[in-house]
């Protein structure tokens, strides 16, 4: 998919026309035993079910499944995972002490039409040989997922990335919501958004089902297709998730959508309004 050795176009240009953030095109396994990820592997599916657990309640329930584990390494690894019950949700993005935190605008509102209120998490994901960072833009109302980006690190950049692809090919919404993250907090994010005339709404500290709907996302594509496959590198990952979100977009139906798919909801409700 990426040739390096092409004399005539950058990695970084390739990159951005085929929509892959650079850090996962130069991901390299990370010096992590097997031993420890399997155990990562075990944390990150329990902590889906289980947000509350810290490193103690991690360790009983390794234990339970014939892991031996000492708190310490699984606080350690909990670290390196991004995860703390401190807060009911993964802290894959903590808060920067700098930068501007804004209020949480989605309590009572009634979000009934696409690019109304859009929003954005990050999460850990765990491969055969390392682990890579995964964020995504959803549409609220319709759950459709608009963008989404790779990196094996922390970074800014590949959620700026995500958010300037979104906003190029479906517009921009009213409200932008996330966590308060500093990625999301930062200056080079917030200004995308405010440069586009879009308001800024972030979760509370601690509340879990202010970002709900991205935080099933996250339980659906790790329990239906994450954790059901053996991902070698950052390449398969990509092309594997890929091809699920269009499966998501389009052919996934929702319940709460009248059985109708992501896509279905999004682009009907979109021409309706146009039409009106």
């Amino acid at each position: 998919m990426i040739n390096s050795q092409d004399p005539n176009i950058s990695i970084s240009l390739q990159c951005h026309l085929l929509k892959i953030s650079r850090s996962s095109v130069y991901y390299t396994p990370l010096g992590i035993r097997s031993e420890d990820l399997e155990r990562m592997r075990l944390i990150d599916e329990q902590y889906l079910k289980t947000p509350f657990y810290g490193s103690r309640s991690m360790c009983q329930h390794l234990e339970r499944l014939g892991y031996k584990s000492n708190r310490k390494r699984i606080q350690r690894l909990m670290r390196l995972m991004g995860l703390e019950a401190i807060y009911p949700k993964p802290k894959i993005s903590k808060p920067h002490p700098k930068h501007k935190i804004y209020p949480y605008l989605l309590r009572g509102l009634k979000i009934d039409r696409p690019n109304q209120v859009w929003a954005a998490d990050i999460t850990y994901i765990p491969m055969s040989r390392g682990f890579m960072y995964l964020v995504a833009i959803m549409d609220w109302r319709s759950r459709k997922v608009l963008s989404w980006r790779m990196s094996n690190t922390l970074d800014t950049d590949f959620c700026v990335d995500a958010l300037e692809d979104a906003i190029h090919c479906y517009g921009h919404p009213d409200i932008f919501n996330t966590d308060q993250g500093s990625q999301f907090t930062s200056r080079s994010f917030t200004d995308v958004l405010i440069n586009n005339g879009i308001q800024i709404s972030m979760d509370g500290r601690g509340r879990f089902q202010d970002n709900i709907f991205i935080e099933r996302l996250w339980w659906t594509v790790k329990y239906q297709y994450l954790y059901l496959r053996a991902f070698e590198n950052g390449t398969d990952l990509h092309n594997g998730l890929r091809k699920w979100f269009d499966f998501y977009n389009r052919e996934r139906f929702h319940q709460s959508l009248e059985n109708l798919t992501p896509d279905e909801v999004y682009f009907k409700e979109q021409n309706l309004a146009k039409a009106a």
